[in-house]
């Protein structure tokens, strides 16, 4: 007589009384897509075919495309410092004193060749080694604007203007610093929710290493994705005649480029061939484009909510973008 196991309760079973597997498989989810497809492969494409689509298409694969590997690069360096770096020499690099862990922090953000979506995660990182949350939030900022190839390229986009590429490092460090500064003194820690990973008890370093990689790639990914999308949408539905006539006003010129440069979401390393494109528009406009891009966009909005919390990035991002535009308008008149 055989002796067969029970299934479990609730499980559908075949004639010969063996569990059924009704779970939904890759191959069946992915025909299931591609079957509708297929038959609306006409509609489908005139639909991409349209011109609305089609800048929208472009607007969300050149954000995409620019992003990812730089995001790629910071999942790397944020995995790394996870596992690799012990959280001593934080201690032993910073000053003691966060005011002071501050500036050496935005200063620090000039080693790494990456844009803002590299510098979210290596933020993140830093908080979790215990590094202060005002300092890693400097270093956040100032990464993506004043890295060498950053201002490599915006020396290459403005020929002959040297004074826009220390307006931009100068302006960038200085909002920065302010930052940190500033949430150091009214920065709340309910506010802040620092990123964790898993603790891989009983892993290998090199498993702990792509572990972190692998989660970091899936949850900050997403949320690139989901910024790119959003700043595609709005690109694609601002009308283009709306440039020409906030820039005849100087202030409206300056809030103008503030947005555009939120709405956009270009790539920091991008950014400058952007601006430099904008002839109609003032020096200080094109340096508060610069300035605010790399520190408050879509896509940047959405991977900090999804790194530090969304409570955290409704506080932060108002107030960087208050002090960009603001660091920006005084840097210019300075220097340009």
């Amino acid at each position: 007589m055989a002796i067969t196991e029970d299934a479990p309760p609730g499980t559908d079973t075949s004639p010969d009384g063996s569990p059924r597997n009704r779970r939904l498989s890759s191959p069946l989810a992915l025909t299931l897509v591609l079957l509708p497809a297929v038959l609306a492969q006409s509609p489908i494409r005139g639909a991409l075919g349209t011109p609305l689509m089609q800048s929208w298409t472009t607007v969300f694969v050149a954000v995409t495309v620019q992003a990812l590997p730089f995001l790629v690069l910071g999942v790397l360096l944020s995995a790394a410092i996870a596992v690799f770096v012990p959280a001593s020499f934080f201690a032993r690099a910073l000053p003691g004193r966060a005011a002071l862990a501050v500036p050496v922090a935005g200063i620090a953000g000039a080693v790494l060749p990456g844009c803002e979506c590299a510098s979210v995660p290596v933020a993140g990182a830093l908080v979790r080694r215990g590094v202060t949350p005002a300092a890693a939030l400097a270093f956040l900022l100032s990464a993506p604007a004043i890295n060498p190839v950053v201002l490599t390229a915006t020396t290459v986009a403005f020929p002959g203007h040297p004074e826009m590429v220390l307006a931009r490092f100068a302006a960038s460090l200085l909002v920065a610093c302010a930052m940190g500064w500033l949430w150091q003194r009214l920065g709340r820690t309910d506010w802040l929710r620092p990123p964790a990973h898993g603790a891989h008890e009983g892993a290998t370093k090199g498993e702990a290493f792509w572990g972190a990689v692998r989660h970091d790639v899936m949850h900050a990914g997403g949320f690139l994705v989901l910024g790119a999308t959003a700043a595609a949408t709005l690109k694609a539905a601002v009308p283009a005649d709306w440039l020409r006539t906030a820039a005849g006003t100087p202030l409206v010129s300056v809030l103008a480029l503030a947005v555009l440069a939120v709405l956009l979401s270009i790539c920091s390393e991008a950014d400058a061939f952007v601006a430099a494109s904008l002839t109609q528009f003032s020096p200080t406009a094109k340096l508060v484009f610069l300035v605010v891009g790399p520190m408050i966009d879509l896509k940047l909005f959405a991977m900090q909510a999804g790194t530090f919390g969304r409570g955290f990035a409704l506080r932060f991002a108002p107030a960087t973008f208050a002090l960009a535009v603001a660091g920006a308008v005084l840097t210019g008149a300075v220097l340009l």
